[in-house]
């Protein structure tokens, strides 16, 4: 491994990092759901999909762009730790449907857009 990926790596995953606060902050109070992790897990599986079929199609698509864009800023971007804390807080309040969607929509959804993502790059 080299010392240029792994500064890419980093560079990627604090602007996604940014970006997802960033969003959090605008659409916190919008839906009953944890809306800002939500919205980030399925932006940022579309944009890995998307990422992915476009390095897949294109033999001039650099490794260091996907590196730095798929394994950085979406890596930074989404957040798997969020929507197991948020999934879990909605347990512990007993919320067991609104627990079952937000879970089962994050994953479907994140599968969703990863295969959108893919159809159109190519």
């Amino acid at each position: 491994m080299q010392l240029r990926e792994f500064l890419l790596v980093g560079l990627g995953g604090a602007i996604g990092s940014m970006l997802r606060y960033g969003v959090g902050l605008l659409i916190k109070s919008f839906l009953i759901v944890p809306a800002g992790t939500f919205m980030v897990n399925m932006i940022g599986s579309f944009l890995i999909g998307l990422i992915s079929g476009m390095a897949a199609n294109d033999p001039k698509f650099q490794q260091n762009w996907y590196i730095f864009l798929a394994t950085g800023l979406c890596g930074g971007f989404t957040t798997f730790s969020a929507l197991s804390w948020e999934g879990l807080q909605l347990l512990q309040q007993q919320r067991i449907p609104l627990y079952l969607f937000y879970v089962m929509s994050s994953i479907l959804g994140g599968l969703f857009f990863v295969g959108l993502g893919m159809k159109m790059a190519r």
